[in-house]
C-alpha cells in the first residue's frame, strides 16, 4: 500500500483525462478540436499559462449533465486511491459553467453524488470547496455564492483560483464575507503568481485558513516567520509550479526550504491529468528530485491530514494520522 495521505489542492475539472473527455464528448455530442485520445494528449504537453488555460477551459465544454460531473469525480477518487489517498478537498469552479449555461445545482448535485458514495466504494472521506474564479468580478463570484445556498449542505468551504496577477485578494472581502457569515470555511490561492503581499491579503483581509500555493511567501522573511509561528497550511503544487514555469526545474524547488523554516507544507497534485501526475507521483517526484527522506515525506503527510478539514471527525484524522505513523516503507509499493 502507499503512504497514506490527504490530497487538499486538487481541482476536478483538471483531472479530466483524454479517454474521459472523448467519452462525454460523444454522450453530449460535443465536437472536440483534436480527432482521438493520443492526439489530445499530445496537447496536454502545453507549452505555456495559456495554452494551459485554453485547453482547460475548452474541454470543460464535455461537461452537461449530474452524471458527467459524478463520472469525472468518481474516475478521480478510484485513481486516487490507488495512490494512497484517504481523504480529499475538492475544488471546482462554478462560474466556468455557468457561463456555458449549466446550472451551479447539476454541477454540485453531480460532484457531491460521487462524494456521498466515495468513503464506502475508495475509502476517501471528502470535503467539497466551491472556487471563484479571480479574473471574473466580484459581483460574479456575490451571484455564484447566492445561486449556491440551496446547495450549501454539500460546501464546506470557498476558495479562489484562475489567473492571480492583477486580481489581489482584497477583490474578494465582501464575497468571503458572505460566505463566512453561511459558515463556510475560507482559503485562497496566493502567492503563486502574485507577490507575498496577496498572502498578507488572503490573510488578513478574506480571513483564510489555508494559503493554496503560498510559494513566493519565501520572499518575504518576516512572513515565512507568521505562518510558521501561527501553524497556516501551505498546499503546496510541485509538479504544478514547474508546468506552469513559477518553477525552472523540479530539483528547484523551495519546498526543502520551506520544511527546513517550520511551515506546515502540504503536496497536491493541482491539476493531474495536466501536470504529469496525481499525489502519489508527485510524493515520488519530490522524493526524487529533492532528496527527501521518508521521515520527511511521513511529516508531509501528517501535514495533509492535520491541515484538513476533518475537525468535524476527530476520530478518522487520529486513525489516519496513526496510519502514517506505523506505515513501513519498506514494504510499501512505489507511489
Amino acid at each position: 500500500m502507499p503512504l497514506p495521505k490527504a490530497e487538499l489542492h486538487l481541482h476536478i475539472e483538471g483531472t479530466l483525462e483524454p479517454e474521459l473527455a472523448f467519452a462525454l464528448a460523444a454522450r453530449n455530442s460535443v465536437e472536440l478540436a483534436h480527432k482521438d485520445t493520443e492526439e489530445l494528449r499530445r496537447a496536454y504537453l502545453f507549452e505555456d499559462l495559456q495554452s494551459f488555460l485554453d485547453l482547460y477551459y475548452g474541454l470543460m465544454a464535455v461537461l452537461h449533465t449530474e452524471d458527467d460531473f459524478a463520472e469525472l469525480a468518481d474516475a478521480y477518487l478510484e485513481r486516487a486511491a490507488e495512490q494512497g489517498v484517504r481523504h480529499a478537498e475538492i475544488f471546482f469552479d462554478p462560474q466556468a459553467h455557468t457561463a456555458r449555461g449549466v446550472p451551479v445545482g447539476t454541477v454540485i448535485e453531480g460532484l457531491g453524488r460521487a462524494l456521498e458514495a466515495s468513503e464506502e466504494r475508495h475509502g476517501i472521506s471528502t470535503r467539497l470547496i466551491m472556487c471563484f474564479l479571480r479574473d471574473e468580478s466580484a459581483e460574479s463570484a456575490l451571484e455564484t455564492l447566492h445561486a449556491a445556498k440551496p446547495h450549501l449542505h454539500r460546501i464546506t468551504a470557498v476558495g479562489l483560483d484562475s489567473a492571480e496577477a492583477g486580481h489581489p485578494p482584497s477583490k474578494f472581502r465582501e464575497v468571503y464575507e458572505a460566505a463566512a457569515a453561511l459558515g463556510l470555511r475560507k482559503v485562497a490561492h496566493a502567492g503563486e503568481e502574485g507577490p507575498p503581499e496577496y498572502i498578507r491579503e488572503a490573510l488578513d483581509i478574506l480571513g483564510v485558513e489555508r494559503v493554496d500555493h503560498g510559494l513566493r511567501c519565501m520572499e518575504d522573511p518576516e512572513l515565512v516567520e507568521r505562518l510558521a509561528r501561527d501553524r497556516i497550511p501551505l498546499t503546496l503544487c510541485p509538479l504544478s509550479n514547474v508546468r506552469l514555469r513559477a518553477v525552472d526545474i523540479l530539483e528547484e524547488h523551495p519546498l526543502p526550504r520551506m520544511i527546513d523554516a517550520g511551515l506546515l507544507c502540504t503536496v497536491n497534485s493541482d491539476d493531474p491529468a495536466y501536470f504529469g501526475g496525481y499525489v502519489g507521483d508527485t510524493f515520488h517526484a519530490v522524493h526524487e528530485a529533492l532528496g527527501l527522506g521518508e521521515e520527511r515525506l511521513r511529516e508531509l503527510a501528517r501535514n495533509s491530514f492535520l491541515a484538513s478539514f476533518l475537525d468535524d471527525d476527530e476520530e478518522r484524522r487520529a486513525r489516519l494520522l496513526a496510519e502514517v505513523d506505523a506505515y513501513d516503507f519498506e514494504v510499501r509499493r512505489p507511489d
